[in-house]
């Protein structure tokens, strides 16, 4: 058995982009940030703040939500699973990209 659950409370960083490459099915794309707070050790070691940023992608019912409801600066409780995918550019160079699709969404705030 094994499992593929990620749940992240964040800020979006960017406005959703949202396309309809298929009939009435729309994705939405956009990023998150989640930040681990600034802490001192023990022994005096001062870790500063650290912001991670993660590539979120909705399909269908949760991409048209983005689209009406999700701005830069919205703060989001999502719950999905990882994908990575990868390309070759035009030099063929192999990129790599871990993104988030989600299942459920919710919007936290105001």
């Amino acid at each position: 058995m094994s499992v593929n659950k990620v749940i992240l409370i964040g800020h979006v960083g960017r406005d959703p982009e949202v396309r309809y490459p298929e009939k009435g099915k729309a994705i939405a794309s956009f990023t998150l940030a989640t930040n681990d707070r600034a802490y001192v050790t023990a022994d005096g070691v001062q870790i500063p703040e650290r912001t991670e940023w993660h590539n979120i992608i909705m399909w269908g019912k949760n991409a048209e939500l983005a689209e009406k409801y999700i701005r830069k600066g919205t703060r989001l409780y999502i719950e999905g699973k990882l994908r990575t995918r990868s390309w070759d550019d035009r030099n063929a160079i192999k990129h790599y990209i871990t993104e988030v699709y989600v299942d459920n969404v919710e919007l936290l705030g105001k």
